[in-house]
């Protein structure tokens, strides 16, 4: 929920400059409905309690799908960013069984507590790249506390990215509408 909290935030932040971000929500989105679709499913994965094996696996294909989405819509400015980090988080999660390995100190300064079935993260025993797992926390107790990974930061950073991009000043009509009308 922090990653998704800190995506909105980057997305929102051009209206404190009075801009708003147009050419990220003016753009044809290619097959939009599969980025829907991954958060919907990973929603489900982390949520609905199932076999540990079928959740793990349906977790490593979100990240398949995701990437696939963003190869489609690569013209966008910060989606390779994004790509990067989902990329990165993908691989990670798919070379450790479906979970993506974090440090034992990040989870306890988050007030992480173990959970039982399938996690989506977690201190595990033998992980492969771990320092790519979740190594960072958002300490509880601030709101969201969570772990956080260099896939996610770079997550964020691309959302920002693709937020500041083509911005235009609130109440003026964004150069890709005034383009349009001539």
């Amino acid at each position: 929920m922090l990653v998704v909290t800190l995506c909105v935030v980057a997305l929102l932040s051009p209206l404190v400059a009075l801009r708003w971000p147009a050419g990220l929500l003016l753009h044809r989105w290619r097959f939009s409905l599969l980025i829907w679709a991954v958060l919907v499913l990973q929603a489900v994965v982390v949520a609905v309690p199932m076999n540990v094996g079928v959740a793990s696996v349906l977790h490593v294909l979100t990240y398949v799908a995701a990437i696939a989405f963003l190869w489609l819509n690569r013209t966008v400015a910060g989606v390779w960013i994004v790509a990067a980090g989902a990329l990165t988080n993908g691989i990670v999660i798919a070379l450790n069984g479906g979970t993506l390995p974090a440090s034992a100190s990040a989870v306890e300064a988050a007030g992480i507590k173990p959970g039982e079935g399938f996690v989506n993260s977690a201190v595990l025993e033998n992980p492969i790249l771990p320092w790519l797992g979740d190594v960072f926390a958002w300490p509880a107790p601030m709101p969201l506390a969570n772990t956080v990974s260099v896939g996610d930061i770079l997550i964020v950073v691309g959302v920002a990215v693709a937020a500041w991009t083509g911005t235009s000043r609130l109440g003026t009509t964004p150069a890709v509408l005034a383009t349009q009308d001539t």
